[in-house]
C-alpha cells in the first residue's frame, strides 16, 4: 500500500455516513473524524457519535478529544488529522476522513489561509464580548467590518464569528482579504466520495433521526451537561441539538415537541448549507448511499490505481 492512499467521505447530516462505514470500510481502514461536535466529550447523542461497538471494530481518531467548553480551531483539526493519517498509514491501514463539517475538509485539502495566528489575549477579549453582549451582537459587528465573511458564516457559528473578529482586531484587515490556497496541498489526490439523497428522502431521515435522539436520551444528556455548568457560550453547546435547549430556556412556553421541531428545522437548513459548501469542492464522486455497487467500484478502482 502506498502512502498516498486517502479517502474523503462526506455528506449532509442524516445522509447515512456512519452506516456506510460499517458496510464498506470495515477491514483495512481507520476513520479520522471530521465532525465539529464529535470532537467533544459528553456530546454523544446530540452529535450522533458512532457507537462504542463500531469504534471498537473500526478505530476512529479525533473523537472525544476536547471538553465542551474548549475551543477547537480548524488549524488544530488540520494538524491533528495529518498526524492521525500518518499514524494510520504506519499501521498499514488506509485513512478515511469522514464527517459533515465542510470547512474541515476544505482546509485539510487546500491548507489554511495566510491569516494571522491566534492571539490568546485578543481571543479572551472577544470571548468576554460574546458573554457580555451576546453572539448576535458580535455577528452584527462582523457584518459591519467584514460583510463578505459574515455572509459565509452562520449567525450561530460562534467559533467562526469570533475567529473573524479576532483576525480583524489582530491585523486590521478583514478575514475575507486573506486568500485560501487554490491547489491541493502536498500534491494530495484523495478519492472524494460525496453522499447525497433527494430532499424529501433526507428530510424524512432527519425527522426520524431527531425522534431517535430523544428516545435515546437527548434530554437527559443535556441535563447532565447543564449540571456540569454548560452555558450557551461553550463552543460545544453551539451545535444543533444542543443550542435549541438554551433557546427553550429563554422561552418557557416551549415544550419537548417545540424543541424537537426546532432541531429538525435547523438540521434541514444546515443540510442545505452543507451541500452548497460540499458541491464547491473539486473531483467529488456523488453517490446515493444505497448504491453500494458504484461505491465499491470507485473504491476498488482507486486502490488499484494507487
Amino acid at each position: 500500500m502506498r502512502n498516498n492512499h486517502l479517502i474523503f467521505l462526506f455528506g449532509p447530516t442524516g445522509v447515512g455516513k456512519t452506516a456506510l462505514l460499517e458496510q464498506l470500510f470495515a477491514d483495512g481502514f481507520q476513520v479520522v473524524n471530521a465532525d465539529s461536535k464529535q470532537i467533544y466529550r459528553y456530546l454523544d447523542i446530540g452529535s450522533a457519535k458512532p457507537s462504542v461497538e463500531l469504534m471498537r471494530h473500526i478505530p476512529h481518531h479525533l473523537i472525544d478529544i476536547r471538553d465542551p467548553w474548549e475551543q477547537f480551531s480548524v488549524g488544530e483539526f488540520v494538524k491533528l488529522a495529518d498526524n492521525a493519517c500518518e499514524s494510520i498509514r504506519s499501521a498499514g491501514k488506509i485513512p478515511v476522513i469522514c464527517g459533515g463539517t465542510a470547512y474541515y475538509f476544505k482546509h485539510f485539502y487546500y491548507g489554511l489561509p495566510a491569516s494571522p495566528q491566534s492571539d490568546p489575549l485578543v481571543r479572551e477579549r472577544i470571548a468576554a464580548q460574546v458573554k457580555e453582549q451576546g453572539l448576535a451582537w458580535c455577528y452584527r459587528k462582523l457584518l459591519e467590518i467584514d460583510p463578505v465573511s459574515a455572509k459565509r458564516i452562520h449567525p450561530a457559528d460562534g467559533y467562526r464569528i469570533t475567529r473573524a473578529l479576532e483576525v480583524y482586531e489582530t491585523s486590521g484587515f478583514p478575514l475575507s482579504s486573506f486568500s485560501v490556497p487554490t491547489e491541493a496541498r502536498d500534491g494530495m489526490r484523495p478519492l472524494i466520495i460525496g453522499l447525497s439523497r433527494d430532499k424529501a428522502e433526507l428530510d424524512d431521515r432527519i425527522v426520524q433521526r431527531v425522534k431517535d435522539m430523544f428516545k435515546q436520551g437527548l434530554e437527559q444528556e443535556m441535563a447532565a451537561l447543564l449540571s456540569m455548568g454548560a452555558m450557551p457560550e461553550w463552543p460545544g453547546m453551539q451545535g444543533i441539538g444542543y443550542r435549541e435547549f438554551f433557546i427553550a430556556k429563554e422561552h418557557p412556553s416551549m415544550d419537548k415537541e417545540d424543541i424537537s421541531q426546532l432541531i429538525i428545522r435547523n438540521s434541514r437548513m444546515y443540510a442545505k448549507r452543507q451541500m452548497t459548501f460540499f458541491r464547491s469542492l473539486p473531483n467529488v464522486h456523488w453517490v446515493h448511499p444505497d448504491d453500494t455497487a458504484t461505491l465499491s467500484s470507485l473504491l476498488d478502482t482507486f486502490l488499484a490505481d494507487h
